[in-house]
């Protein structure tokens, strides 16, 4: 996983996401979803694309139910882009980078 990306967690969300102070994009994933593997190089380069100016973290669901049921978390890979602690733009299943890279764009 490339240095851009932040493990996030049911105890370090507060301050990682909804504190941060620049955009977060949050990848709920699992390490055993293949879709969610799909996606993840596009993730990786979105986040070195915007280094600085967005955040990203990913959140295994097995690990961190209490975030995943939070935020409803029903199918992976979902992505949620937080601005300001609040959900702005959310995706899920498996999307072109193109399309994640517009919604980043919105709000970076």
């Amino acid at each position: 996983m490339s240095e851009e990306i932040v493990q996030g967690s049911d105890a370090t969300f507060e301050q990682e996401v909804l504190k941060s102070e620049v955009p977060v994009l949050v990848d709920f994933w699992a390490p055993w979803c293949m879709p969610c593997r799909m996606i993840a190089p596009a993730v990786e380069e979105i986040a070195k694309e915007h280094a600085g100016k967005l955040k990203m973290v990913k959140v295994n669901v097995d690990d961190n139910p209490k975030t995943s049921q939070l935020y409803g978390i029903l199918s992976i890979p979902t992505l949620i882009l937080f601005k300001g602690g609040e959900v702005k733009e959310t995706v899920v299943g498996v999307v072109p980078k193109k399309k994640i890279g517009a919604i980043v764009a919105k709000h970076v």
